[in-house]
């Protein structure tokens, strides 16, 4: 901007920016805490203004383009600012008038009506590209702030605490949409060069090393690895479950014609791999058939991502939804055909948990810490029965509540009646710190209605399932000694599970989905072409996660493990160059039908 609305120095040690609205009785609020912040900081502090007016307000703008127009015809923004900031809610339209008069403003300066009606525009223009979606809305040294208006967090902010800082790059990365993939990619180089390095014997022993609990004659020890793979990745199906649950009941495979077509095609690119894995590799090693079935959604979305307007949004939300079915049927194959003896007694024990959980959701208990306790319970259950322990988190997920959706007037209305009242006898009463203990409970009840049980699960996990569960996993399990000895002898192996990957699961997804169409079983958006949508099929050729999880269960001899983590690694990167050059070829907004 060539001018902003500053005061103090342009050197300052901290810069608070505050897109704001006149007619607002938050704005109003924050008034006041900018100005104790002012007091506070003195010179250290610029604080600049810039308008984001309500939407749909015209008040709100009328209010704006006054207070610019105080600055463009003279020069005396800040008056205006101030004034106008005092009313907040109370603004009239008639004090408009009354506050143009009282400042002696020119009345016919057309040419400085003309510019303070572009500057509140640039400025509104400014707040969409910061992300500013509410007002007011603050910038701390040119990052969008995120936490309380209050004025010791914001102080926290302004000076850079520790906290504050970790907690900002954390959320930086995260919102990179790459940054799953990328950590998974680092963790897996990691392990390779580890493996492949003088301390390659005690990093593989590490992970073998036995951790468990004992009390009295029971015990229960498993190798740190397995903690991780049936324990931990738990939390990753709960993940791909609650993810399954939200795409079957609201998101995109809610309707039969929207998920016509992600659902072909998705069977169709687990079905082809599967067939020629099974025609090209060894009988006695026929049990690895599902390795490469799968897609890794991380690395997909990851390179989705850097392609940005290359794929349209259509075809990326093709992608995710064939990813979620094909999850789905993963999870499935794993539970039917991965598990070893099962002990019916544990099984039965298992059922009855699970059984407790539907109840619990049928009954209208919506507090995380019953289902917590069955989670474990039920993961116990599983593990103790034979049964792949981490379906503990599918089956979870399938009975965690969900909600209709929250009325946030009502809400809204709620919880100002009980701010309003703990602020009238805040004013009242002596010796006393912070709201009621009633006034609490209220509105963490109004906190917990606002969001779904199943929702507010998913967004609490999914962050521990992304940058925690999965890295780890990919530590743990993608070390891979590089010699001609992983190949010797398993040549067919190895083929097997690269082509899958590579041919397969691209040209099944593309087959299927074309036969869909032509048998007017589902529609193909105009937005993407058929070349686009087999280069998003190379693209879930990636198969890693689930298919290293798949294969260290196929097969409990570790150098037939070690062969198909090699056929994965090497799959993987070409079905990635492969569908990104797929993709980058393709023309921008396709019509090709």
């Amino acid at each position: 901007m060539s001018t902003e609305h500053a005061l103090g120095a342009s050197h300052a040690d901290i810069t608070l920016v505050e897109y704001g609205s006149y007619h607002c009785p938050y704005c109003h609020a924050a008034h006041e805490v900018v100005a104790r912040l002012r007091d506070r900081f003195g010179e250290r502090l610029r604080y600049v203004f810039r308008h984001r007016p309500i939407t749909g307000d015209p008040l709100a703008r009328s209010a704006a383009e006054l207070a610019e127009y105080a600055h463009e015809s003279s020069d005396r923004f800040w008056e205006a600012h101030d004034a106008l900031m005092k009313r907040g809610a109370a603004l009239r339209p008639e004090e408009l008038d009354a506050l143009a008069e009282g400042m002696a403003l020119p009345k016919d300066d057309e040419a400085a009506w003309r510019r303070a009606r572009e500057r509140v525009q640039a400025d509104a223009e400014s707040a969409r590209r910061f992300g500013a979606v509410s007002s007011p809305t603050f910038l701390v040294n040119g990052r969008r702030y995120e936490g309380a208006w209050d004025e010791s967090t914001l102080a926290e902010a302004a000076l850079g605490s520790l906290g504050h800082r970790v907690q900002t790059a954390a959320l930086g990365f995260a919102r990179w949409a790459p940054s799953t993939g990328l950590l998974l990619l680092v963790m897996t180089l990691a392990a390779l060069a580890i493996v492949n390095s003088p301390l390659g014997r005690a990093f593989e022993a590490f992970w073998t090393l036995p951790v468990g609990f004992a009390a009295g004659g029971w015990e229960m020890r498993l190798p740190l690895r397995a903690w991780i793979n049936d324990g931990l990745l738990t939390l990753f199906f709960l993940v791909v479950g609650l993810e399954i649950k939200r795409e079957f009941t609201v998101g995109r495979l809610a309707s039969r014609r929207a998920a016509a077509l992600p659902f072909a095609a998705a069977l169709g690119g687990m079905a082809l791999p599967a067939a020629i894995y099974l025609a090209v590799a060894p009988a006695q090693l026929a049990a690895g058939w599902a390795i490469p079935t799968t897609t890794d959604t991380a690395f997909a979305v990851a390179l989705i991502a850097l392609l940005g307007p290359r794929v349209p949004v259509e075809l990326r939300i093709f992608l995710t939804a064939a990813v979620v079915v094909d999850d789905l049927v993963a999870i499935a194959i794993v539970a039917l055909f991965y598990s070893g003896d099962i002990d019916l007694g544990y099984a039965g024990a298992a059922v009855a948990i699970a059984a407790a959980a539907a109840l619990l959701n049928r009954g209208g208990v919506y507090r995380p810490l019953p289902y917590a306790v069955l989670g474990l319970a039920l993961w116990s259950a599983l593990h103790a029965a034979g049964v792949h322990a981490t379906l503990a988190g599918v089956v979870m997920a399938v009975f965690t509540p969900t909600r209709p959706p929250a009325n946030l007037a009502a809400l809204q209305a709620q919880a100002e009646s009980v701010l309003h009242e703990e602020l009238r006898r805040a004013g009242e009463t002596v010796m006393r710190h912070g709201p009621s203990e009633p006034a609490l409970r209220a509105l963490d009840a109004i906190h917990d209605r606002i969001e779904s049980p199943a929702e507010k699960l998913l967004r609490t996990v999914e962050p521990w399932s992304s940058y925690f569960v999965l890295p780890l996993f990919a530590l743990a399990n993608a070390g891979l000694a590089l010699s001609l000895d992983v190949v010797s002898g398993r040549g067919a192996l190895i083929v097997a599970i690269v082509l899958g990957l590579v041919a397969g699961k691209p040209a099944g997804m593309t087959a299927c989905a074309y036969l869909a169409v032509k048998l007017g079983l589902a529609v193909k958006p105009a937005a993407y072409s058929w070349r686009q949508l087999l280069g998003a099929g190379s693209l879930a050729g990636i198969g890693f996660t689930m298919s290293l999880y798949i294969a260290a269960k196929a097969f409990p001899s570790e150098a037939d493990f070690a062969a198909a983590k090699l056929a994965v690694f090497i799959a993987s990167l070409v079905a990635a160059a492969l569908g990104t050059a797929l993709l980058a070829a393709a023309k921008v907004n396709s019509t090709e039908v």
